[in-house]
């Protein structure tokens, strides 16, 4: 067992050799999930056990991370904590894919191939994510119209004058 993580793994020799990998990945290394973080300090735990049952080689994971995220209606962070486990089927082909248990999602590899480990970490983060993160309360719709803006002054507009009186002014004689 290994305390750092490797960059680069090649996830079928890890396999062969029934290897487990547990270590950290910084936040930061992640560069398609930080467009959706608030901040990306901290660590995301990683935990992965290589094996093979039959003639399947899998990887099974378990990913720990507690995420600054972007609260969809106040732009404020939102604490997201990430527990998730997940097992990946070792394929090289679509029709490979197709066969795989209920409990297995394919990863897509080829003998030898060396894949970015921070890669296949992200890909779980991201499918464990909400589509729309939002704080649990009532967050800014319900302040923004209660605290900050009276209802009378929302209502206050200057009858006089016409919004479309430009328009007006831009018709041409005879046009009904």
């Amino acid at each position: 067992m290994v305390d750092r993580l490797p960059e680069f793994i090649d996830p079928l020799h890890l396999a062969e050799k029934r290897a487990e990998l547990k270590g950290k990945l910084f936040l930061s290394s992640l560069n398609r999930l930080s467009d959706i973080l608030y901040s990306d300090s901290g660590v995301v735990n990683v935990s992965l056990s290589f094996s093979r049952e039959e003639r399947l080689a899998t990887v099974a994971g378990q990913i720990y991370a507690t995420l600054d995220l972007i609260c969809q209606n106040c732009a404020q962070p939102l604490g997201w904590t990430v527990h998730s486990r997940f097992k990946l089927g070792l394929v090289n082909t679509i029709a490979q894919a197709d066969r795989l248990p209920a409990d297995c999602e394919p990863l897509l590899c080829e003998a030898g191939q060396k894949l970015p480990l921070k890669d296949i970490v992200e890909d779980e983060l991201l499918l464990a994510l909400p589509a729309f993160p939002k704080h649990e309360h009532p967050c800014f719709a319900l302040e923004y119209l209660t605290d900050k803006t009276p209802a009378d002054e929302i209502d206050k507009t200057d009858s006089t004058e016409n919004p479309f009186a430009l328009l007006a002014k831009l018709k041409k004689p005879g046009d009904s």
